[in-house]
Formats: C-alpha cells, sequence, structure tokens
C-alpha cells in the first residue's frame, strides 16, 4: 500500500516513515522544514532515512536507502500543491502528523498554529473528499484534555475546556475529522498522543531541555514547584499504536459516521521530581533545580486510559520511564 506521512523530518513522521518502510510500505513524505527548532535536526532524521542533498520546494527527492521512499518539502498550507500530489500519487492511507507543536509557543505565535493546524489539515481533508483513501489517521493531543480532573482521561469524556490555542487547534481538527467523516464518509481515526518522548525526539520537550541543563550545568526550571504529572510515552510504544491503527480502519457508529478515536499514553504518569532523578541517574549528574509558578496553557496531570486502545488493535504502551530515558541519553550522547 501507499502512505501519505506528512510532518516526516519531525519527531513522530520521521519514526512511521522508517517503520513503514522497513515494514514493505511504500512512503511518500511531506514537511516543510520549518525552523520551529533546530534545522539540523531536522535534516538529520531525513538523512537517516537516506533523503540527502538538495531539498528545494516541490521537487520529489528519492531516498538513497530506501527504494520506496520519497520526500518532498512542501507546505500544508499550500492548497493547490497538496490537491495535486493526491491527484499525481493515489494515495491508500494519509497519517496526518505534521502540525505547529508546542503549547507555550502558542502563546507568542498564535497565527502559525491557525495556518498550519487548520487551514492545513482543511487541505488534507479536502483532498481525502476528492481523491478518497481508504483510511485517514490524524495526531491530536492529550492537551485537549484541558482543565479535566477525572483521570485517567478517557475518549468518552468531554474536551470543553482547552487552555491553549494549540489544544484549541487540536480539538478543532478533530471536530472537522467528525465532519468530513460523515458528510463524505472517509473512515477517520483520531490519535491523542500523551507526552511524545525518546531518541531524535523534539528540542523543547522536558527530555532535551532538563538533558540541555544538567550535561552544561545550567538550571532546570521546575513548573508548579515540581508539583506535576505526565504521561510520558516512549517513541516506539507511539509508533506500534500507529502502525496498528493504521490497519484498522474504523466501522460506521450509530451515526453512521466511520470515526474513531484514541489516546496512546503509557496509562503510568510519572511526577515530575521522579521524572527529574530519572535523568540525573541517565546522565550521572545532579540537576541545579529552580522552581517556579505553573505557566499559563499548562495542566497539573496527564493520564491515559487506553482501555480501548487494547480493546480494539490488542496493544497498550508499556515501555518503562527507566528504559526509555536510558535509551534517550544513549543517543542524546552520541548525537550532541
Amino acid at each position: 500500500m501507499k502512505v501519505l506521512v506528512t510532518g516526516t523530518a519531525g519527531f513522530i513522521g520521521y519514526y512511521l516513515a522508517k517503520r513503514l518502510l522497513e515494514d514493505g510500505y511504500e512512503v511518500v513524505g511531506i514537511d516543510n522544514i520549518n525552523d520551529y527548532y533546530e534545522v539540523n535536526l531536522k535534516l538529520d532524521r531525513l538523512k537517516d532515512t537516506g533523503i540527502v542533498g538538495t531539498i528545494d520546494y516541490n521537487q520529489p527527492v528519492k531516498s538513497n536507502l530506501y527504494q520506496k521512499y520519497t520526500f518532498i518539502k512542501m507546505n500544508l498550507e499550500d492548497k493547490d500543491s497538496i490537491l495535486s500530489l493526491f491527484e499525481r500519487e493515489g494515495f491508500d492511507i494519509v497519517v496526518n502528523l505534521a502540525a505547529q507543536a508546542g503549547v507555550r509557543y502558542s502563546l507568542k505565535n498564535p497565527y502559525a498554529y491557525v495556518d498550519s493546524n487548520i487551514y492545513g489539515f482543511l487541505n488534507i481533508l479536502e483532498a481525502c473528499r476528492h481523491h478518497p483513501v481508504k483510511h485517514l489517521v490524524y495526531a491530536s493531543s492529550s492537551s485537549v484534555y484541558g482543565l479535566n480532573t477525572k483521570m485517567p482521561f478517557s475518549v468518552e469524556d468531554s474536551v470543553d475546556h482547552p487552555i491553549s490555542l494549540y489544544a484549541a487547534t487540536k480539538k478543532s481538527n478533530e471536530l472537522m475529522a467528525h465532519t468530513y467523516s460523515h458528510l463524505y464518509n472517509i473512515p477517520v481515526t483520531g490519535l491523542r498522543f500523551f507526552t511524545v518522548y525518546g531518541p531524535w525526539g523534539r528540542p523543547d520537550m522536558a527530555c532535551f531541555l532538563f538533558a540541555n541543563a544538567i550535561t552544561s550545568d545550567q538550571e532546570i526550571q521546575l513548573f508548579n514547584n515540581g508539583d506535576m504529572l505526565r504521561d510520558f510515552t516512549y517513541i516506539d510504544d507511539i509508533i506500534e499504536g500507529v502502525v496498528r491503527v493504521m490497519n484498522k480502519i474504523p466501522e460506521p457508529n450509530k451515526e453512521k459516521t466511520p470515526y474513531k478515536l484514541y489516546n496512546i499514553g503509557n496509562n503510568s504518569p510519572v511526577k515530575l521530581m521522579d521524572f527529574v532523578a530519572i535523568m540525573e541517574k541517565a546522565f550521572n549528574k545532579q540537576a541545579k533545580k529552580v522552581f517556579v509558578p505553573m505557566q499559563p496553557g499548562d495542566v497539573y496531570a496527564t493520564y491515559a486510559d487506553v482501555d480501548a486502545l487494547k480493546a480494539d488493535v490488542g496493544f497498550s504502551p508499556n515501555t518503562p520511564i527507566e528504559e526509555g530515558i536510558a535509551k534517550f541519553a544513549e543517543w542524546y550522547r552520541e548525537y550532541y
């Protein structure tokens, strides 16, 4: 089958493209390689999948490692290019991972989130409408749970209280996807990812920020005075979940809509202070801790109920945080 993966210079997209190629899929990857975080890391991820040399906008580049991989630099917001890509390639499955990420950055640059996450996602939906696919899978986020206090978070819960624009755009994606699934009978599955970490991860995430601080003797800022809980989910578990869900095409529900939502999280929240201790052990060095108040847009805890995922695809994330952080630390020391 031919799969479009958007965001393949990004963390999750890079891993998914690699896994699908190793499983024998034909993969077309797109990414705009923006400078939200260090571009060299994105280029090195691409290099690791055989995408080297000059990368010009809208010009396909063939992998020199994987015969079935083509990468194209492209913006989700570029409606004409997205539509012509779908018309030209005829995809079986689309996995939309490209998005403007980050809660705190959405306070500084809100327009980037509307451009990429709303307008860009609309272009993907329109392309799937006019050039039908067997299954559209898209990334949502645990941030949609916002001010919810019932734990663990279930996909059955109301998510009407987002507290960042990033979360609001992800909630919007879920509403838009459901609408298109209902109107045009597009099989769609949304995935609410919970705090993904691991080698090749995003530099704006806690793993990276803490590793940078510990190794360079800088201070670590611990929000809410260190009293936070996060359901850290190792990248391999995320990818296993995505691949299984990809091949589980949703049946029409009682509304006759072929639409489904899943949490993909470790189902085991970790205290921020325990996370720091695990990082200190992995890097064999004490952190300089500074306790600061909760930041706007932050939530106190995340905790995934993954019963639906387990029931439908027979999998739930289970990598212990100590094991995942050890692998991250090993990669970090080697890469930097």
